[in-house]
């Protein structure tokens, strides 16, 4: 029975792909909240202020060596003698009203006991500024639900997606086969397409900027063309990968070349390639953040530039998960139109 789970290419069993896949997140999450709380850090955490001179008005996390600003109000207090107690005090308080909090000045913060703290409104707490728990994730998803429109920017983003893999493709099929089937195109303009795909597609935002302005039709531009420089040269690719035989076939039966195109090339070409399309249209989702932080007008790659900026580290994961899952979704629907639009290739492969 566990023969095979040591054999070299060998295959599980429908039951033990189940188990085996339940097992195996399990792990991952464990795995994953071990080593949150290994990168987890003692930082400060504004509560109510227990102090007559201090109240705090809102409750922040302060995460790692910085305070952020909050609402604050500061009392003056009727007893101005200068006590060493009171000094203190003062200085407590335009310590934890500062813009920033660094250096020394977190080192007196953290050296004083949480019953110290709590009368100015401070708290210690771990945090998860590098890598949040599972849990937090999950529990930052109705926030992002209800005071982040996280629908809507998600239909944002998939169709600005859509789009991209539309234009991508109504380009990059023709002219792969112009190159691919012609021998002048290809000596001509075969390598400059092969070495497009060695640009840094971040390095070139401000050119599509530049060519299409800010707005969504800049965003499908550049990611299309993300996916257009590598789907391209797999076109041609393809193309020379098609059999002699089947040539050879077809003009043993008199076709012409238009008929070898449409008869030979195009079937052969289409049906191998849309597990590449599959795979390139991803790159799309890999670059949703550069694209949607120009003019950020809503979308998951908007979400994570902003969340980024704001330090709201468990907000950006459960976008990231949404893409993920996205793209999980997205290769099962692509998977099922190529079987069903090309049945032949699952029979040769011995799938039934």
């Amino acid at each position: 029975m566990f023969e095979n789970l040591f054999k070299l290419r060998g295959e599980l069993t429908s039951q033990q792909k189940i188990v085996f896949g339940i097992l195996g997140f399990i792990i991952f999450i464990l795995i994953w909240s071990l080593a949150a709380e290994l990168l987890a850090t003692e930082g400060l955490q504004r509560i109510q202020s227990t102090h007559p001179d201090f109240v705090v008005e809102d409750s922040k996390y302060v995460k790692d060596d910085t305070i952020k600003v909050v609402t604050t109000r500061t009392i003056p207090s009727e007893d101005t003698t200068a006590a060493p107690q009171i000094v203190k005090e003062e200085r407590i308080k335009n310590i934890v009203n500062a813009d920033s909090l660094k250096g020394e000045d977190l080192d007196v913060l953290m050296a004083m006991s949480n019953n110290e703290l709590e009368k100015f409104g401070l708290i210690k707490t771990k945090t998860y500024q590098k890598l949040p728990q599972p849990l937090s994730i999950l529990t930052a998803i109705p926030t992002l639900l209800g005071k982040y429109d996280l629908m809507g920017n998600t239909w944002k983003s998939v169709y600005v997606n859509i789009l991209s893999y539309i234009v991508a493709l109504l380009i990059a099929l023709p002219l792969g086969f112009v190159l691919g089937l012609i021998p002048l195109f290809r000596g001509l303009f075969g390598q400059i397409f092969d070495a497009f795909r060695f640009i840094p597609l971040a390095a070139v935002t401000y050119i599509f900027i530049l060519w299409f302005g800010i707005e969504t039709q800049m965003k499908v531009a550049f990611l299309a063309f993300g996916i257009m420089v590598y789907l391209v040269p797999v076109v041609v690719q393809r193309i020379d990968e098609v059999k002699d035989v089947y040539l050879k076939t077809v003009f043993t039966l008199g076709a012409n070349t238009w008929d070898t195109i449409k008869s030979v090339y195009i079937p052969s070409v289409v049906s191998r390639l849309s597990d590449d399309i599959r795979v390139l249209t991803a790159i799309s989702w890999t670059y949703i953040t550069v694209a949607e932080m120009v003019n950020n007008t809503g979308g998951l790659g908007g979400m994570i530039f902003k969340f980024r900026r704001q330090s709201n580290i468990e907000y950006a994961f459960v976008v990231l998960i949404i893409i993920i899952i996205i793209g999980i979704l997205q290769d099962y629907i692509l998977r099922l139109l190529d079987r069903w639009l090309f049945p032949y290739k699952y029979i040769e492969r011995g799938h039934k």
